[in-house]
């Protein structure tokens, strides 16, 4: 996932400043107190810029991130967050020095891990790094609803002060091993000189059914406590692009 990233992290701000964070986050920390009333220390798993991470600072009296991206966890250090830490690992297999009340997983995180055998590594970090009782709460791409929907082609255009940018996301899907990568084009004009950078980044997405989750909870030492849709809390269909998932350490 570092160099997914790598080539656009300056502008990654700017591409999602329409992402409701606050809303997230609060849809997150209300979900967490539902099955544990008393986190006070969360590790998040890619932790990106630390967006999400800046609205749990002011729940939580430490954050920790694990985030591959060099230039992602330095953007996050420079904003200064209260009781936010980050550190550049890698979430498929980390080691942590203390535990915490909670793991979070936000963005699709954990739809970067294609393979079986990351997925068992990271959820096995994550349960070492946990208390006992402690929750894994993360989001990612439901089965049913690619198989339904299907991935589009999809514009995003962005603009600040001193650029504007096209983004082109086009996919390739592999019904066989269920990822879709994700193939972004990205057109960044600076407005001073005129002069365009174009980027190239291929992301590769797994997506999961819930049979799946569970069997990844009962082979890592999780209990399955719960799924929705993520953000609406409705109950998860073939129209819904991303569910939640909520575990719990046994």
């Amino acid at each position: 996932m570092a160099d997914n990233f790598q080539a656009y992290a300056q502008y990654y701000d700017l591409l999602y400043k329409d992402k409701n964070y606050k809303a997230e986050s609060e849809y997150v920390i209300n979900l967490l107190e539902r099955f544990h009333p008393n986190i006070h220390s969360a590790l998040e798993l890619g932790s990106g810029s630390g967006n999400h991470a800046n609205f749990f600072s002011k729940k939580f009296n430490e954050i920790h991130g694990i985030e591959r991206s060099p230039e992602m966890v330095g953007l996050s250090m420079q904003k200064n967050i209260t009781g936010f830490s980050a550190e550049v690992g890698d979430i498929a297999s980390f080691q942590t020095k203390k535990k915490y009340d909670a793991a979070l997983s936000l963005f699709h995180v954990i739809s970067y891990l294609n393979q079986n055998d990351q997925l068992i590594s990271c959820f096995n970090s994550v349960n070492a790094s946990l208390q006992s009782g402690g929750i894994f709460l993360f989001d990612v791409w439901y089965t049913p609803a690619v198989l339904h929907l299907r991935p589009e082609t999809r514009v995003k255009r962005l603009e600040n002060e001193q650029v504007v940018i096209t983004r082109i996301a086009e996919s390739i899907v592999h019904d066989r091993t269920n990822v879709i990568d994700v193939q972004f084009e990205v057109h960044v004009t600076q407005k001073q000189s005129g002069k365009t950078e174009v980027l190239k980044e291929s992301h590769p997405m797994r997506h999961f059914s819930t049979p799946e989750i569970q069997l990844l909870a009962q082979l890592t030492g999780f209990d399955y406590l719960h799924s929705e849709e993520f953000l609406t809390s409705k109950m998860e269909s073939s129209s819904t692009w991303g569910v939640c998932y909520v575990l719990k350490k046994k």
